[in-house]
């Protein structure tokens, strides 16, 4: 069976996703919420296989959930489900490290079929996009004046973090500490002048998107 989380702030919409996915067969809903700040703290602990989240909430948005959720465990795969088409949560979902980007407006079959396929490893996400993406983080020639303030190192970091790994999946792939990691990390967003990681993800992708 498929464990599945649902985030969304309306019930009539978590009770039709609840019927849609446990009518499949394969797929059982192990928890819901329609909170940001009450799923960070449930999904980890509930271990779903996938976590359906909707992108704008109340008090947040899927999309740091789904990044907070994979600093934790990195195993559990983040869905992303939104009404609106919109290409900076696009950008920021990628660099959360979500599995899987669509629109409330897709039908109930390939819900289920893409729930089961992020569920398999497989990503949703455009690879052309993603690409593109990585592509102008790596590219210092055109970079604007707040990523040039970034050393190589930093970048590197950034383009990891563009991946969804975590901080010990970064210190794996670096042959770093987990604590330099995440000193990297607060140095990045401190020339960004954030807090947050998804912060940093919206405003790359628009700094970056001006150099089309």
């Amino acid at each position: 069976m498929i464990r599945v989380f649902l985030l969304d702030d309306h019930e009539v919409v978590r009770r039709g996703l609840a019927d849609l996915l446990q009518s499949s067969g394969d797929i059982e809903v192990v928890g819901e919420s329609g909170s940001a700040q009450e799923a960070a703290r449930r999904i980890p602990a509930l271990r779903p296989d996938v976590a359906i989240l909707d992108a704008r909430l109340p008090d947040g948005n899927g999309i740091d959930v789904c990044r907070d959720i994979r600093a934790v465990d990195s195993s559990i795969k983040g869905l992303i489900l939104t009404s609106y088409e919109d290409d900076e949560a696009l950008f920021a979902a990628i660099m959360a490290g979500a599995a899987g980007y669509v629109l409330k407006q897709i039908r109930g079959t390939d819900l289920v079929d893409a729930v089961r396929r992020v569920a398999a490893g497989q990503s949703l996400l455009d690879p052309a996009i993603t690409t593109r993406v990585l592509e102008r983080i790596r590219s210092g020639v055109e970079q604007p004046r707040e990523l040039k303030s970034l050393t190589e190192q930093e970048r590197r970091i950034l383009e990891y973090v563009a991946e969804g790994l975590t901080n010990r999946e970064i210190a794996g792939k670096m042959f770093l500490a987990e604590k330099t990691v995440k000193n990297y990390v607060s140095s990045v967003l401190a020339k960004l002048g954030l807090e947050r990681r998804t912060q940093a993800a919206v405003l790359a992708t628009r700094l970056l998107g001006k150099t089309n």
